[in-house]
């Protein structure tokens, strides 16, 4: 009967390392990581824009944000350039390419 241990890895290992392993192998890791801008927009944007909005989710490399009303939408349109480098921010790798505003569908005028 050999070791049993010959095969083991010294010490254990941090759940995070192992996720981010996982993560890696599966070709996921940069999807995880630009899903965070969705926990982060109303942080990013300021209180204004925050309070008319809400980030939905990421798509491939695609914030999409609902907007409570046609005049806000079309004032973030405007803004957008601006809005992709607050969101970009601080962000080496897993850059969001694209926001895409859409109206809720309950807008508020």
């Amino acid at each position: 009967m050999g070791a049993m241990g010959d095969d083991k890895k010294k010490g254990p290992e941090r759940v995070g390392d192992v996720l981010g392993g996982f993560l890696e192998k599966r070709g996921l890791r940069e999807s995880v990581l630009r899903a965070e801008a969705v926990d982060e927009w109303d942080e990013r944007v300021g209180e204004a824009i925050a309070r008319v909005t809400r980030a939905q989710g990421v798509r491939e490399a695609t914030l999409i944000v609902e907007v409570r009303s046609s005049s806000w939408l079309m004032e973030l349109n405007l803004m957008k350039d601006q809005i992709l480098r607050q969101v970009n921010e601080g962000r080496a790798e897993a850059r969001i390419e694209k926001i895409v505003f859409v109206l809720a569908e309950d807008p508020v005028q």
